[in-house]
């Protein structure tokens, strides 16, 4: 995907900003190019479990938005992605600050796509690993051309 097109997805996922899922938790687009996207969410309240640390939900659900915008940059205009297997590891409490998710891809082929997605606290420390394989979907107009 060339820069032009990475700017204008990065500008439209963040025009998107607080809609969805994702909106709901707070994720911000850093950068998205096709072998990389980061994002950064902010540390509340609103992400805590009972007993005041990140909900690991939360991991989950970064690591699973991550990989699947991801996998939707470099498929292109080739189809779309859904995930189909997220497991993910929480290593360290975070109660507050901002935690920093990098995804980076471990196979991408014609069916299916595996993703690592690094989730960081402020310190550069990991507080979660995510494995997302995600399946490549035809888009059905190229089916009938």
């Amino acid at each position: 995907m060339s820069d032009g097109k990475n700017n204008e997805l990065l500008e439209r996922l963040r025009s998107q900003s607080g809609l969805g899922f994702g909106g709901g938790v707070g994720i911000e687009y850093v950068d998205i190019t096709p072998d990389k996207v980061v994002v950064s969410v902010e540390v509340g309240p609103h992400l805590h479990q009972p007993h005041g640390i990140v909900h690991g939900g939360v991991y989950c659900a970064i690591a699973e938005q991550v990989a699947s915008v991801a996998g939707a940059v470099w498929l292109g205009g080739e189809g779309r992605v859904v995930g189909v297997n997220n497991s993910t590891d929480f290593l360290r409490a975070v109660t507050e600050g901002t935690l920093t998710a990098t995804g980076t891809p471990i196979h991408r082929g014609r069916s299916q796509q595996l993703w690592r997605v690094e989730i960081t606290d402020d310190s550069g420390r990991l507080a979660a690993v995510g494995q997302v394989r995600l399946a490549n979907l035809q888009d059905p107009a190229a089916r009938e051309g």
